[in-house]
């Protein structure tokens, strides 16, 4: 009867510690991140719309250099996780000294890319002539450490994949420590404050957007530091003493997976300066109350990401040790958590749109159409959530090829062929463009609960249908 009872259990709640373990720094570490885009685009709109629009309107195209860096990080989160479950923390080592030698190779790539393109950037993004000066100088200064910045993004990962993911989220409390204090004092000029009715002068740069530029810029620069010392001193995944010439047996199979995302995340991220440079052209209104929206809503993913690291890392343990049982129970417990919270968040996001964008502007006309796109997208939060995770354990397996292929065909079929018509042949405004926005996280949902039911992408699946895929027995595990 007992026996029975264990077959029909649908979750197995012993795996929630395991879950939330790798889950909840990753989801505060995205909550601080988020708390101090609120804090910038706040300070920042402070200024004015025009300030709010160049900084807003070139932030995509970060996305698109930050997303392009961070898929090199995902090879080696599918490599180190599956060593790891393997039980072969050498070959994990390995792999840690390799990404050593990628941060250097990114990140001096992408420095010279981003301060070459920084003067074009406004033009591409079909900016406003009269704020194209102010944005191209933001872009160059906050893109000046990018080698630290990409030190920050794959060595986060590599943490994340050996299952610690507390030290990225101290790192990241650190950086938006920083931040904020060097915004509150390089933002503003010298004025005087009042604190529990005592008023003192307090000091100011007085620079405005570019000193916003400059605090994001420091912040970084300290995090990509801090993260290095981090790694370096990790006692299960330092690559201290690993050699930093190119092992082709750790980077070809971290480029098979990597390449993959790599492309996909740039074709999503060039379909997201599209879509927003299709938005600059509707005007300074369309574009502030697009960037306000944006930052609003980054706040109600956060769960999604969140649980997308611990599936991902996860399901590469248990590939590596090749217990399949477990990792079928891992998913259903995942994606049960995902959608509870993503229909907590997109509720709340529903309810409190219009307090939570006038938090970011005091224009009326930016207040009531942010929060009308808002409370469009907050009905599809849970259908993304899916997306999300679902697309973890897949990294997690190092199958990203297929992931490619729906994303880009979801961006570019749905959401930039769609803005267009709607935008520039019919001539609808920002409501339509975010309307096929949310038909693309629909058409996400669809296609990869499709993929993931065929179980096609699982190479523990033939060996679990003949009733050979468990974990391994200790002695056969390699130790390290």
């Amino acid at each position: 009867m007992t026996r029975s009872l264990a077959k029909k259990k649908i979750f197995d709640w012993t795996l929630l510690p395991a879950i939330l373990t790798l889950a909840w720094p990753t989801m505060l570490e995205q909550l601080l991140h988020t708390a101090v885009q609120y804090i910038d685009t706040a300070m920042v709109g402070s200024l004015g719309t025009q300030a709010t629009a160049a900084v807003g309107s070139t932030a995509t195209v970060g996305w698109l250099v930050g997303s392009s860096v961070s898929a090199f990080g995902i090879g080696f989160l599918a490599y180190i996780s599956q060593a790891l479950g393997a039980g072969d923390g050498q070959r994990a080592r390995r792999a840690a000294g390799q990404s050593v030698l990628a941060v250097l190779v990114v990140g001096l790539a992408f420095t010279a890319l981003t301060l070459s393109l920084s003067p074009l950037v406004p033009v591409w993004m079909q900016v406003d002539p009269s704020i194209r000066a102010l944005a191209s100088r933001y872009f160059f200064i906050v893109y000046l450490p990018m080698l630290p910045r990409s030190a920050s993004v794959i060595f986060g990962t590599v943490l994340r994949a050996a299952g610690d993911t507390r030290t990225p989220m101290r790192v990241g409390l650190g950086v938006n420590a920083v931040n904020v204090i060097l915004n509150f004092l390089l933002i503003y000029p010298s004025r005087e404050l009042s604190l529990f009715g005592l008023r003192f002068p307090m000091w100011g740069a007085g620079w405005g957007v570019i000193g916003a530029a400059a605090a994001s810029a420091i912040a970084f620069a300290a995090g990509g530091l801090a993260i290095t010392l981090a790694l370096y001193r990790h006692p299960r995944i330092s690559p201290r003493g690993q050699s930093l010439r190119p092992d082709g047996t750790v980077l070809r199979p971290c480029l098979r997976v990597a390449f993959p995302n790599m492309l996909q995340r740039f074709g999503t991220s060039l379909g997201y300066v599209a879509f927003a440079a299709m938005i600059n052209a509707l005007g300074e209104m369309s574009t502030a109350a697009h960037t306000v929206a944006n930052t609003v809503e980054s706040a109600f993913y956060i769960p999604g990401y969140g649980m997308q690291a611990a599936a991902a890392t996860l399901t590469g343990n248990c590939i590596g040790a090749g217990d399949e049982k477990r990792r079928k129970a891992l998913a259903r417990l995942i994606v049960l958590i995902e959608v509870s919270l993503m229909l907590l968040s997109g509720g709340l996001l529903f309810l409190f749109a219009p307090a939570m964008a006038g938090i970011f502007s005091k224009d009326p006309a930016v207040i009531a159409l942010g929060s009308t796109v808002l409370r469009m997208v907050a009905c599809s939060e849970p259908f993304y959530g899916v997306s999300i995770v679902i697309e973890g354990m897949l990294q997690g397996a190092g199958k990203t090829k297929v992931p490619f292929v729906i994303n880009i065909a979801g961006m570019w079929g749905i959401r930039i062929l769609g803005t267009w018509i709607c935008t520039a042949r019919l001539g609808f405004g920002l409501v339509s463009a975010w309307g096929c926005m949310i038909g693309h996280n629909l058409l996400l949902f669809v296609l990869f609960l499709i993929y993931y039911r065929r179980g096609r992408w699982n190479p523990l699946r033939e060996e679990y249908a003949a009733g050979t895929a468990s974990a391994p027995p200790p002695a056969a595990r390699p130790r390290d």
